[in-house]
């Protein structure tokens, strides 16, 4: 890691739907940040006082800006808190813009927390632009970012070698946003859901990536990676919010991703979120010397959690060393 620059990190955030509100109330609590700036090219957003989007007065006069150079003016060496996308390649011209206007990158966008895994030949295009402009470019969130992969690792590093990682997370999803709960394909049929998992249209972004992550953290040569995608069935009607689920129909989601080496499962997550899950929470089993079991109840906030786990990261960010990075190369602490 570089050195630590003296005060406050300038930041500015791109895409203020939901999760980029909540980063940008996080950074507006931060000690460690500077919010300059908020970018949205929405027709209805540009030119609206972030206070009154966010209900935080702390945002005093910043407007939504249109487009990033927009939003930096003069700034030079700000760090670009992104959420905009969870598919890199829909994303990446946003992240190649930010790099040449000098900006450092931490992105919500799942499949930029291990992007070599999918999408190799772009991740190395991000990584010589990066080097080439002196910035450096980060993927992190709740999951991937956090729970089933940086945390797996945390604990592993009290161990011997690692003979297999179990991770679970239940997230009950009555209790989130209305989006989520459509995107977990929440009311729909059986035949509807699998259709939409055909076309890769419903599911979770980057459970293979915290798969990976979590491999080479606890020192797992895994040669291979599979993952499925179940609908979970409601046997009774479920309320959540405005959000109502018929018994048979579609609750949620249960996700699996498993870590081969020589055909050997040495690795598995599971990820169920849906509506009325129950035992809402995160667990993780590392089989190895000593055993370790560790139990979150009811689970780290996913929304919350991944507002200030981007906040919590520019500063280190910008002290980096420019290039690609995982949340494995971030220091434990603040």
């Amino acid at each position: 890691m570089g050195n630590t620059p003296g005060g406050p990190v300038p930041v500015v955030v791109m895409g203020l739907g939901f999760i980029g509100q909540e980063v940008a109330r996080a950074a507006l609590a931060s000690p460690e940040v500077d919010l300059i700036g908020a970018v949205d090219p929405h027709p209805q957003l540009v030119d609206r006082k972030l206070a009154d989007l966010i209900g935080v007065t702390a945002a005093g006069r910043l407007r939504v800006a249109k487009d990033l150079p927009g939003a930096l003016g003069r700034t030079r060496g700000a760090v670009l808190l992104h959420a905009t996308g969870s598919r890199l390649p829909l994303v990446s011209d946003q992240l190649l813009e930010a790099i040449r206007l000098g900006c450092h990158i931490v992105s919500s966008c799942e499949e930029l927390a291990f992007p070599h895994l999918k999408h190799d030949e772009l991740a190395r295009k991000l990584e010589r632009a990066a080097e080439k402009n002196g910035v450096t470019v980060l993927g992190t969130g709740v999951n991937p970012g956090f729970v089933l992969d940086r945390l797996v690792a945390t604990l592993a590093q009290a161990c011997g070698p690692v003979r297999h990682v179990r991770a679970e997370r239940v997230v009950d999803a009555r209790k989130r946003r209305e989006a989520l709960q459509r995107k977990i394909g929440a009311g729909l049929t059986e035949a509807e859901f699998d259709d939409l998992v055909e076309k890769d249209q419903l599911g979770h972004v980057g459970l293979l990536e915290s798969c990976a992550l979590a491999a080479l953290g606890c020192g797992i040569d895994c040669d291979d990676f599979e993952e499925e995608i179940t609908a979970v069935i409601a046997e009774e009607e479920i309320r959540g919010g405005a959000f109502v689920v018929k018994p048979g129909k579609v609750a949620g989601i249960h996700q699996m991703a498993v870590g081969l080496e020589d055909g050997q499962e040495r690795i598995r997550l599971d990820l169920t979120i849906a509506m009325g899950a129950e035992a809402p929470g995160d667990r993780i089993v590392v089989d190895a010397d000593p055993r370790i079991e560790m139990e979150i109840k009811g689970g780290v906030d996913g929304d919350r959690a991944t507002a200030n786990l981007l906040v919590n990261a520019a500063p280190r960010v910008a002290a980096a060393e420019p290039g690609l990075l995982t949340v494995l190369e971030l220091p434990a602490g603040r």
